[in-house]
C-alpha cells in the first residue's frame, strides 16, 4: 500500500530561523549567575568573549546580551530545557546571589517561569510535541501588542515578509522554523516605551522583502551585503503602525548561518564528572 504523506507539514515559509534575541545588559556577571547558572545555558566560546558583549547559546539560537544600559522585552521569552527538575535547583541556588535584583521564579502549571535581573520574563518547559523533536530551544518571543493588531500582524509576515501567520482569539503566530515562532498577543495592559531591544531572523527570500519595506519607507538599516534592519509592523491595509521592535534580518548566504554553536551539559561538574558527557547529548 503507498504511504500517504501531507507534504505541506514540512513547509517552512520564508523565515527559515530566529535566530538571536538582543537585550543590553549592564553587569556581565548578574547576567553569567542568570543565563549560565540557573538557566544551565553556554556563553559562546569563540564569540563575544569580552566585557563588552556576551553570546549565550541555547540549542540553535543565542541571546546577545551587550554590556549598555538595560532593555526589557515587552512580552516573554519560551525556552525548551531538557530537564526541568535540575532548572529548580539551579534557580534555587543562585537565588541568594540575585537577592538585590528583580529576580524571581516559580513553577506555573507544566512549566518554570522566571525572570532575570532586569525583568526580562521567560516560560521554560519541557519537551512537547509543539517544538517538534529539539530538547532545547529559543522556542519564542512573545510579544504583548495593543489590542486588534493581531490581524494586521499577520499580514504583514504574511504579505510583506512571506512568512507563514495566522491569527485568532487575540494571538498572531509567525513560524520562524520548523518548531519556533514569533508570537503577538493582544493586550489591554498599558506597554512601556521601546527601549531598542531587537531580534533577528534568517529568510530565504531576501531581496523581495527588501523591496517591499523600502516602498513602504520602513528599511532603517542597510547593513551589508547579508543584512538589513526595520523597526515598524504596519497593516498593510492602510500603513498603520501596528507595533514597533527592530528586526535584523539576514539572508541564509550570511556567513553565519547554521553556524555550530556549543551547548554544555549544565548536570556535569568537577564532583561528579563523567568523561565524554561535557557536550549536551540531546536534540537541538
Amino acid at each position: 500500500m503507498t504511504v500517504q504523506y501531507d507534504r505541506a507539514r514540512q513547509d517552512l515559509a520564508n523565515i527559515v530561523l530566529l535566530e538571536h534575541v538582543n537585550v543590553c545588559i549592564p553587569d556581565q556577571r548578574l547576567a553569567t549567575i542568570f543565563y549560565l547558572s540557573g538557566l544551565g545555558l553556554t556563553r559562546d566560546p569563540y564569540l563575544m568573549t569580552g566585557i563588552d558583549n556576551m553570546w549565550v547559546n541555547v540549542g540553535r539560537s543565542q541571546f546577545h546580551l551587550p554590556s549598555r544600559g538595560t532593555h526589557v522585552l515587552r512580552g516573554r521569552i519560551g525556552l525548551v530545557l531538557p530537564d526541568l527538575e535540575a532548572l529548580k535547583r539551579r534557580l534555587e541556588r543562585v537565588a541568594p546571589l540575585l537577592a538585590e535584583t528583580r529576580f524571581a521564579w516559580s513553577e506555573r502549571g507544566e512549566g518554570v517561569e522566571a525572570t532575570c535581573p532586569w525583568g526580562n520574563r521567560f516560560r521554560c518547559l519541557a519537551h512537547a510535541p509543539e517544538f517538534g523533536e529539539t530538547e532545547l530551544a529559543l522556542a519564542y518571543v512573545e510579544f504583548d501588542v495593543p489590542p486588534g493588531t493581531a490581524p494586521g500582524i499577520a499580514r504583514f509576515y504574511e504579505q510583506v515578509l512571506g512568512a507563514r501567520a495566522s491569527h485568532a482569539d487575540g494571538l498572531a503566530l509567525v513560524a520562524t522554523g520548523p518548531a519556533q515562532w514569533l508570537r503577538f498577543r493582544e493586550t489591554r495592559d498599558p506597554l512601556p516605551a521601546y527601549d531598542g531591544h531587537h531580534v533577528q531572523i534568517y529568510i530565504c527570500d531576501f531581496s523581495g522583502p527588501h523591496r517591499r519595506l523600502k516602498a513602504l519607507g520602513l528599511v532603517t538599516e542597510e547593513s551589508s551585503e547579508h543584512q538589513y534592519r526595520f523597526l515598524d509592523i504596519v497593516d498593510p491595509d492602510g500603513g498603520r503602525v501596528l507595533f514597533t521592535v527592530e528586526h535584523e534580518v539576514r539572508s541564509v548566504t550570511h556567513p553565519l548561518y547554521a553556524r555550530p554553536l556549543v551547548n554544555r551539559n549544565p548536570a556535569q561538574s568537577n564532583q561528579n564528572y563523567v568523561r565524554g558527557h561535557d557536550a549536551f547529548r540531546g536534540t537541538y
